[in-house]
């Protein structure tokens, strides 16, 4: 997600690099005085009239402390997901049990922002009791809806947005034809033909899209040309009479006039291309698309085509080029891929392609392209959820949806999506138990449940995964997957502190995987919850040993996820030997990939430790703003550190000596400090060099010093001493 900070726009997602905006002046300042004195407004309109276009560049002048969200909408189909997808914009992740409505209310209670809802139309009833709810319990909101049709909300503010004047809609005309003209080579100079320029505008009834639909055709056609054809079209239709074309029929009629002057080819690849739920790549396109009647190398060319015309556009993305369609034409599309009678296939498709590239994904998760496959999946979400949804509702597919929903383990766990994959995972698990009992795809679904139900501190339903997984595996004789649940059964053993369990259950799980040859992100994090059962039982140099052969098989294969776990291991273990230089070393390197990956345990976990590290390099009150900036991030993560006294040792060490050398009051004032920190300011003040100024409180009192000199934390609380007491 940008930082927009830099350019003088308040941090958020909104897009800086918005398109050559084209009048709407008088509309555009009506909208900002609207966002100004309203705290919910919608700007409603015909389709492809420019809302969202409008909405984005109003949105744009607006500085709200906390910055402008935008939460694209229109990809989704069920109502559910509105909620998940506005924490997905808002970049917020959650690892405990809480539903997202809830992670939202406690997000934006004391934030100023304004959330832009692009898309709402058939999403309505869900959208107006999130904008209540929100609304109603955070103080600081605005919220942007934009829609066909209005919420109906208390308080709202409607902006009907009406198609463009004659002289704005000749304007557009004429810079998009300019535009296109510079990208595709050819000569585009409409003044010969002006009076031809603004009766297709008329005929257009001034609506942007088909305006650009139109401005699509002017390469290989004149003004004249154009505007011929689309009158033949508007006859056909209306038995010559003009006026009996409703304006809502002008855009759906100028998208079918622009579909029959696309080749056969063309028509038949716009049509599949609506199977996609959202943007795509080239290669998804060429294997959802290709066959009967469309090579697959002959997607690329016409998908060209279909860009020249603007029935597509394309968009630069972390993970590569993409491609899209604007709602209304997929939805055009989409109903000449059910007349044709292919959809299903085509659906079948669709699912088979984003399968193959989850079971891609996660082999791809253990290797140097782990930031890559992040960015990739983030990408392809719309398409994975319909993915699910197709193979989670159709007869005879559950097994593919229990795959599919298993095989995403690494995002859910390692990306902070910890609610999402329980969602899909719990409804995978439920479908048709009895016929896929020890299949391997339920058998995984099972395991990775209980990974995912213990992260968010929620043992009794892991408990029940993990054996049902078990028995089933047993009696289907799949050693894979015995080995997984009895990894998971340590591990929650491991949170619950249950350390000789813990010890035994992986211990064993590391030997099953080595005799079936398993070696995978799954594998090495065993091996380092088994390091933290050793340390916190007193054996710091078997802990250390463990994950430094762990910290070599990552660096050997490019993994990075697991690897910062075992260097928080190997940073608690050079503070307790007295060498806080080295341990913060191994910290900042630790909380930058956690960062990277949205893992905020790993995040949590490394920020309390540096508490302590700095506590011991001198600096209590920096070491209690960290503490308050970590008291922040636990909320979204669970009870500190699962409630266990193991894991949290490290920040009742850090408080216990922070207060002795800076008194219950100062130290209060730091952490309170420190909780006013967002995620992204904690982690980069927890990563500033030691030295480095950085801004504290001011001591209350008049020339009075809190702290109480610059003692540091002793190691005599190391792990290697009795009491166990260790951040492992």
């Amino acid at each position: 997600m940008r930082d927009h900070r830099r350019d003088g726009i308040p941090h958020g997602n909104l897009p800086l690099e918005l398109d050559t905006f084209v009048g709407r002046a008088t509309e555009l300042a009506e909208l900002a005085r609207a966002l100004g004195a309203g705290r919910l407004v919608t700007v409603t309109g015909t389709g492809g009239v420019g809302k969202s276009r409008l909405a984005a560049r109003a949105a744009g002048r607006c500085r709200p402390r906390d910055g402008v969200w935008r939460v694209e909408l229109a990809p989704l189909r069920d109502e559910e997901f509105v909620d998940y997808a506005v924490v997905e914009a808002l970049g917020l992740t959650d690892h405990t049990r809480r539903l997202p409505r809830e992670t939202l209310l406690a997000h934006l209670a004391e934030r100023e922002l304004l959330l832009v809802l692009d898309g709402v139309e058939h999403l309505v009833d869900a959208c107006a009791a999130l904008v209540t709810d929100l609304l109603g319990r955070a103080p600081g909101l605005r919220v942007l809806s934009v829609g066909r049709r209005p919420l109906g909300v208390a308080g709202e503010q409607l902006l009907p947005l009406a198609p463009l004047s004659p002289e704005e809609a000749v304007e557009l005309l004429t810079v998009r034809a300019g535009q296109r003209a510079l990208t595709y080579g050819y000569d585009a100079d409409l003044d010969e033909g002006h009076g031809e320029v603004r009766e297709l505008c008329r005929r257009l009834d001034g609506i942007p899209l088909a305006i650009e639909l139109a401005a699509g055709r002017l390469g290989a056609l004149s003004p004249g040309q154009v505007l011929q054809r689309l009158d033949d079209r508007f006859r056909l239709l209306t038995g010559g009479d003009r006026t009996a074309l409703p304006r809502h029929r002008t855009l759906r009629t100028a998208i079918g006039w622009s579909h029959e002057l696309c080749t056969p080819a063309q028509r038949l690849l716009w049509a599949r291309l609506s199977v996609f739920a959202g943007p795509f790549d080239l290669e998804a396109a060429e294997y959802v698309c290709s066959g009967d009647g469309l090579l697959a190398d002959d997607v690329l060319d016409v998908v060209s085509a279909l860009l020249a015309q603007s029935v597509l556009t394309r968009e630069e993305t972390p993970a590569g080029v993409r491609y899209r369609m604007l709602d209304t034409v997929r939805a055009y599309g989409a109903d000449w891929l059910e007349a044709t009678g292919d959809a299903a296939r085509l659906r079948r498709r669709h699912r088979d392609w984003y399968v193959g590239l989850a079971t891609w994904c996660e082999l791809e998760w253990f290797s140097p392209r782990q930031h890559q496959v992040t960015a990739r999946v983030d990408a392809e979400l719309p398409n994975l959820r319909s993915a699910l949804e197709h193979c989670l509702t159709e007869p005879d597919e559950a097994h593919l949806g229990q795959y599919l929903a298993g095989a995403l383990w690494f995002h859910w766990v390692g990306c902070g999506r910890l609610s999402e994959g329980r969602r899909w995972l719990e409804q995978a698990v439920r479908l048709d138990p009895e016929r896929t009992a020890g299949e391997q795809s339920r058998l995984k679904a099972l395991w990775v449940l209980a990974y995912v139900a213990i992260l968010q501190g929620d043992m009794v339903p892991a408990l029940a995964a993990l054996q049902e997984c078990r028995e089933e595996a047993e009696l289907s004789a799949d050693p894979t997957a015995v080995a997984y649940a009895e990894h998971r059964s340590g591990c929650l053993a491991l949170v619950t502190d249950d350390m000789p369990r813990a010890e035994s259950l992986l211990r064993s799980a590391l030997r099953r995987y080595r005799e079936i040859g398993e070696l995978n992100s799954n594998v090495l994090m065993g091996q380092v919850e088994l390091a933290m059962a050793r340390a916190f039982q007193g054996d710091m140099p078997d802990a250390v040993r463990l994950c430094e052969d762990v910290r070599q098989v990552c660096e050997d294969h490019g993994e990075r996820w697991t690897r910062g776990y075992a260097l928080y291991v190997l940073a608690y273990a050079a503070w307790s030997d007295g060498e806080p230089g080295r341990a913060r070393e191994l910290l900042a390197d630790c909380l930058a990939s956690a960062h990277r990956f949205r893992d905020q345990l790993g995040s949590v976990l490394a920020v309390e430790l540096l508490a302590l590290v700095t506590v011991a390099d001198g600096d209590a009150a920096e070491a209690a703003v960290l503490q308050g900036a970590a008291g922040r991030m636990w909320p979204s993560v669970g009870l500190p550190l699962f409630g266990s006294a193991y894991y949290n040792a490290p920040h009742e060490l850090c408080e216990a000596a922070a207060r002795e050398q800076l008194g219950d009051e100062r130290y209060e004032e730091c952490v309170r400090h420190g909780a006013r920190l967002g995620r992204r300011e904690a982690v980069s003040r927890a990563l500033r060099r030691p030295g480095v100024p950085a801004s504290l409180p001011a001591p209350r009192g008049a020339g009075r010093r809190a702290t109480a000199g610059a003692r540091t934390a002793k190691p005599a609380a190391s792990p290697t001493r009795k009491g166990g007491e260790t951040a492992g």
